[in-house]
């Protein structure tokens, strides 16, 4: 009986994990929409599988919707802009509502973005956002979490 040495893989065969961030309208919007910190959300973005509630199509509606009141002669372009969202592969993630509404009224937040913290709080995931008061919430609880 013989040991056979088992071949190592070169390390761009082996399997990687890719992370998990949830985004959130802000985020997706700049990138959509063109907006200063495209770029900015697109390095954090990196190569990460993105995650969101199934609610950032409403919030991505509504935020080209205010644009084409606003701007409506770039209506065309936005809602061009707004029908790109599939291609950036978001995948929608049921969310606790119960949880979710708790989170809300902790947090002072609205139940729209606390879906959003209490998504990456589940997952442990990155929250990926350009709205102040959410990642504010977001870095209040992480650091209420790492000093348990």
């Amino acid at each position: 009986m013989g040991f056979t040495r088992r071949a190592r893989l070169p390390a761009s065969s082996a399997p990687t994990v890719m992370r998990v961030k949830v985004v959130d309208a802000s985020a997706i919007a700049a990138l959509l929409f063109g907006e200063p910190e495209a770029e900015a959300i697109a390095r954090r973005l990196g190569d990460a599988r993105l995650v969101a509630p199934a609610l950032l199509r409403f919030e991505l509606a509504n935020v080209c919707l205010i644009k084409a009141r606003r701007h409506p002669d770039q209506e065309p372009e936005l809602t061009a802009a707004f029908r790109l969202r599939d291609r950036l592969a978001v995948k929608e993630v049921a969310v606790d509502h119960d949880g979710m509404l708790e989170l809300a009224a902790t947090t002072g937040l609205t139940a729209y973005d606390a879906s959003y913290l209490w998504l990456a709080q589940k997952l442990g995931a990155e929250l990926i956002t350009l709205d102040k008061q959410l990642a504010k919430a977001e870095a209040a609880s992480s650091q209420s979490r790492g000093s348990i």
